[in-house]
């Protein structure tokens, strides 16, 4: 199945999907929108025109394992998506994704305007793999 995630911000929002043997995942771009429920019409169409069958949203959980206003913002959107996708939709801890994805594109020498429209979809793409390593680990135990 086809899985879709999604590194959600007030401004810019990252995708990511993987492939139907959920092996590859891969950013897909970048929305930038600070209207939650036009963004959630946007990550609709992207699921449908990418036949996603489950959208993932990162879950911003302090290093406590608390959860702060953030965290509330992301569960709330995560159900708007719910509701205009229809899709099932996980909230999937994103700890640490940002300062991972800078530091992959610092590894990658990118810099300058392009790299603010890379941190989220290189974000999003982690919150992907993570997920995708805890399906194949758990496939057995679901």
């Amino acid at each position: 199945m086809k899985i879709m995630a999604v590194d959600y911000g007030d401004v810019r929002t990252g995708l990511a999907v993987c492939d139907r043997t959920e092996f590859l995942a891969s950013p897909i771009g970048v929305i930038e929108e600070r209207n939650a429920q036009i963004l959630a019409m946007k990550v609709a169409h992207m699921a449908e025109q990418y036949e996603v069958g489950e959208i993932v949203i990162g879950l911003p959980i302090n290093m406590n394992g608390s959860e702060g206003p953030r965290a509330q913002k992301c569960r709330a959107f995560a159900e708007t998506v719910e509701c205009v996708t229809e899709l099932p939709v996980r909230m999937w801890d994103e700890r640490s994704t940002t300062v991972s994805a800078y530091q992959i594109l610092d590894d990658a020498k990118v810099y300058g305007q392009n790299r603010k429209s890379k941190v989220d979809e290189v974000a999003a793409t982690l919150i992907l793999e993570s997920y995708l390593e805890y399906r194949r680990k758990n496939k057995n135990n679901d």
